[in-house]
């Protein structure tokens, strides 16, 4: 009965639009004269694959960089009861000896009685830091490098339609943290846990996890309201280095604003991320562009702002040019903050903005090619990626 009603709440909120919708694979077709497989009535396709290879300026660090997208949409039961399974491949290198290989998967089993998420990565992550709090000079910052491992995995049960709990395991693990210069990252950030040149830290914990989701499709997010509460335990027991524990709130909400036609849509993203202990080493503490998945932000650069706590609020308009579908654009603005570590009060904030152009890759995953501008005092950056922001 739950996923029957399902059903008819999506039927409502398609766009009734008969004019037919176009990706840039039509294009190509219709450019290369190449003729489409034909698909028999009863037959329904349930694997979308995207790739993109590309080399554009690195928003996050400044500099060229050298990357690919590949994303992979499938469904593992009836498209009218199953959401949208998604994983996402994005190997890629800069000139400034940054590389990685992450990859981030999102599976919903048959009828949607369970969701499997999980966070992989390699990287080696030569990367400033600013200290901790919001007032630091953009001048003042500090370069340290290096190795990380990231393994995540979290499985959510279905309660009620649309509401799963779950658990899962995050291990983090920074190698060789490494300073340039004289100065260290301790003496640079009067920080101790996990600032020690030549260390490593690593955290080990179990998560309980909380999702409300409504949303078919997370590569193009429709109508709906995605809210996610992750709280993590890290103990010596498991490995940890310390003991500390971490608190992660992600609220989404997005709001059609016409009933047909080209999409049309206002989309609402805030975040509360806050370690409850002492004890978080420096590289796990919050830190803008840094939340799960590393997209929030733009018009900053990535790690600019570092605290015990960090908010964030984000709000994007976004609307479709050509009826079609084929090609779209986005305003979006941004607002963030981080604690004092003297006054653990969020006292500076720190707002940006921007425009960005969307280039329908594949109609039938709802995969877009974005390309955002992002500003902000004293930075702007260039972002390129497959699928929304958020």
């Amino acid at each position: 009965m739950a996923q029957t009603s399902r059903s008819n709440a999506d039927t409502a909120r398609k766009p009734t639009d008969t004019i037919p919708q176009r990706d840039l694979i039509d294009v190509f077709r219709s450019v290369f004269n190449v003729k489409p497989r034909k698909v028999s009535v009863t037959e329904k396709k349930k694997f979308y694959f995207s790739f993109l290879p590309i080399s554009t300026s690195d928003g996050r660090s400044g500099g060229r960089a050298l990357f690919t997208s590949t994303t992979a949409g499938f469904y593992l039961g009836d498209q009218k009861t199953t959401n949208l399974s998604t994983v996402v491949f994005t190997p890629y290198f800069n000139l400034k000896g940054r590389y990685g290989l992450p990859i981030r998967s999102s599976v919903w089993l048959k009828d949607n009685q369970w969701n499997v998420i999980g966070d992989i990565r390699l990287l080696v992550y030569p990367q400033y830091t600013w200290g901790l709090g919001g007032n630091m000079n953009n001048h003042d910052k500090f370069l340290v490098d290096y190795n990380y491992i990231r393994l995540y995995q979290t499985v959510l049960k279905r309660i009620k339609p649309y509401f799963y709990a779950g658990v899962g395991y995050n291990l983090d693990y920074y190698a060789d943290i490494d300073s340039q210069g004289q100065q260290t990252l301790r003496d640079f950030t009067k920080y101790k846990y996990g600032t020690a040149t030549g260390q490593d830290a690593f955290s080990s914990g179990a998560t309980l996890n909380l999702l409300y989701d409504t949303r078919r499709n997370s590569i193009d997010p429709l109508p709906g309201v995605y809210a996610n509460v992750s709280y993590r335990f890290n103990t010596k027991v498991l490995g940890s280095h310390t003991n500390w524990q971490s608190l992660y709130i992600d609220l989404r909400k997005y709001v059609s604003l016409t009933n047909s036609g080209p999409k049309n849509v206002l989309a609402f993203w805030t975040y509360y991320w806050t370690s409850l202990t002492p004890g978080t080493p420096y590289l796990n503490l919050p830190s803008l562009g840094w939340e799960p998945y590393q997209r929030s932000g733009r018009g900053f650069q990535q790690n600019r702002y570092r605290g015990q706590r960090l908010a964030y609020f984000e709000t994007e308009y976004r609307r479709d040019i050509t009826r079609n579908g084929l090609l779209g654009f986005v305003l979006f603005a941004n607002v963030n903050s981080v604690t004092e570590p003297d006054t653990y009060k969020f006292t500076y904030w720190h707002p940006a903005g921007g425009t960005g152009l969307r280039f329908k890759f594949n109609k039938k995953s709802g995969t877009n090619i974005s390309l955002d501008y992002g500003v902000s005092r004293n930075y702007s950056s260039i972002n390129l990626n497959l699928g929304e922001t958020f």
